[in-house]
């Protein structure tokens, strides 16, 4: 097994469109790497580059200790699983397996104990003799994901191999991948535009847009601590909102929203940095979880008051869409993530000056669309950003 390292990497094709900017990556020998991003953000390319299926333009890639910049595909040891499952329809699932065996000469007992061990992990076992169209969707991938397992390559590679899925068969194997990557301790570089499989799969997550890098790190910390206000906005489902305020500095520390002001804790690390803010627009970010039903909250905690516009019971809870008196945030980041808005005219509420809040109350909470409600606000858990860099505000020590 091998990490995998991505030095100042970039890919400028012929018509000068830059794919890949200066990307600086490390995969650790084991570790699953999920890159996410919306379409064109670059995350593929950087995956083709990695498989010697795109020359790079710059920088170095390093599999273990092997420089591979000029390795062909095959001599780079790594392993590949496409969306489009890339089977043989007239071999059967063994022949299949066996394929990538055969092509590297290994003796017939051994391919045979491979693809046998590898069915096995898979469940496949029962369909080693059925071609591929007399699979579901589901089974196909498992054997497109055994013949890169059989192969026992240092890398695996997978290029959105679930986008082709249904919603549950997505669920099902996206925890099968991560157990099994887990079991077998292959270093895998994961690609895919589905914020949740890189919550819910990745020991770490990179986030791209238009070819760079705006963070990595564990998914949780990618997600309560984004570095701008775009990882703000791409991580999470509902969305964070994001608000235009003010911070005001007198005897204590607030962030004023419309009419309404939030106390800013001072135990928080970042008031500090927020205090250098005073009488300045700030981005706000609160998200769904932190804008809760009152009557679930300590009776101390702030509150944030406006109108209901739309109520979504989803069985477990309520989302609760609430128009408040503050500015939406309405930037090239958030609007390349942000394109199903829930509100009659997005435009004409932005035009207002009023913003549309998600808040998650209880299934049971009494609230309808029309009244005027309060969530409670965990202060505590608010980010801030700069409006002019969309970068977050932070202690700077």
């Amino acid at each position: 097994m091998a990490g995998i390292t991505l030095r100042s990497v970039g890919k400028v094709y012929p018509d000068g469109t830059r794919a890949v900017i200066g990307l600086d990556l490390e995969i650790g020998d084991g570790e699953l790497m999920v890159i996410v991003g919306p379409s064109g953000c670059g995350k593929s390319t950087t995956l083709r580059m990695t498989a010697g299926l795109e020359e790079i333009s710059e920088g170095e890639i390093h599999i273990g200790e092997r420089l591979v910049n000029r390795l062909d595909p095959k001599e780079r040891d790594v392993a590949m699983v496409f969306q489009n499952y890339a089977l043989y329809p007239h071999m059967s699932v063994f022949e299949n397996l066996a394929f990538p065996l055969r092509a590297q000469h290994v003796p017939k007992a051994e391919i045979n104990a491979r693809v046998e061990r590898t069915a096995k992990l898979l469940g496949l076992d029962p369909y080693l003799k059925r071609k591929p169209k007399a699979l579901s969707g589901g089974q196909r991938q498992r054997v497109a994901m055994g013949r890169a397992i059989v192969r026992q390559p240092q890398a695996f590679l997978m290029d959105e191999p679930l986008s082709n899925l249904d919603a549950q068969l997505r669920t099902e194997l996206r925890a099968e991948i991560a157990g099994l990557q887990r079991e077998l301790g292959v270093t895998t570089m994961y690609v895919t535009h589905d914020q949740v499989e890189a919550m819910t799969m990745g020991t770490r997550m990179a986030v791209m847009r238009k070819g760079v890098l705006q963070q990595q790190g564990p998914p949780q910390t990618v997600y309560d601590e984004p570095d701008n206000l775009f990882v703000a906005t791409f991580t999470g489902s509902p969305r964070m909102n994001l608000l235009e305020g003010r911070i005001e500095h007198d005897d204590a520390l607030w962030c004023v929203l419309g009419e309404q002001r939030l106390p800013v804790p001072g135990t928080n690390g970042r008031a500090a940095a927020l205090a250098r803010y005073a009488g300045r627009d700030v981005g706000v970010g609160v998200r769904p979880e932190h804008l809760t039903d009152p009557a679930d909250a300590p009776h101390d905690r702030p509150r944030l008051r406006g109108r209901v516009r739309l109520v979504e019971l989803l069985g477990s809870e309520r989302l609760v869409k609430i128009e408040v008196d503050a500015r939406p945030i309405v930037s090239d980041e958030t609007i390349e993530v942000a394109r199903d808005v829930d509100v009659t005219s997005a435009d004409d509420v932005a035009g207002r000056g009023r913003a549309l809040v998600t808040a998650r109350f209880d299934a049971h909470a009494r609230v309808d669309a029309g009244e005027v409600v309060e969530a409670a606000v965990r202060v505590e858990r608010l980010h801030f950003f700069d409006l002019a860099t969309g970068r977050a505000i932070r202690d700077t020590g």
